[in-house]
Order: structure tokens, then sequence, then C-alpha cells
């Protein structure tokens, strides 16, 4: 009897531990891709404010110009 008591308790534990592992595996995944759209976003976030100052720098420098061409 003592030694199906231990081949079922080693069973258990091997699907015990197969399972966490599979649960971490599609966690760390899930985290994974999950990190990766953030940082999408926060790119196109980036690039979408980057060009707004870009479009502003060059509408101040546009009229900033004619002022200046008129005091000289």
């Amino acid at each position: 009897m003592g030694y199906v008591l231990r081949v079922r308790f080693a069973s258990f534990f091997t699907g015990a531990a197969t399972a966490s592992f599979a649960a971490l595996y599609i966690l760390h995944k899930d985290y994974k891709l999950a990190h990766q759209s953030f940082n999408q976003q926060i790119k196109d976030i980036h690039e979408s404010l980057d060009g707004r100052i870009s479009s502003l720098e060059k509408l101040k420098q546009s009229e900033t110009s004619p002022q200046v061409e008129a005091t000289e």
C-alpha cells in the first residue's frame, strides 16, 4: 500500500509542477505582449508629440521672420 501511495503522490506533484510551469509560461508570454503593446503606444504618442512640436516651431519661426524683416 505504501508504494501505491508514493506513486500517487509523485504523480500528483509532477502534475502540479507541470501545471505551474505552464501557468508561469502563459503569464510570462502575456506580460511580454502587454509590455510590447504599452511600449508601442508610448512610441506612437511620442512621435505624434514630436510632430506637433515641430509644426509649432515652424509656425512660430515663420511668424517671427516677417517681424524681424520689418524692423530692419
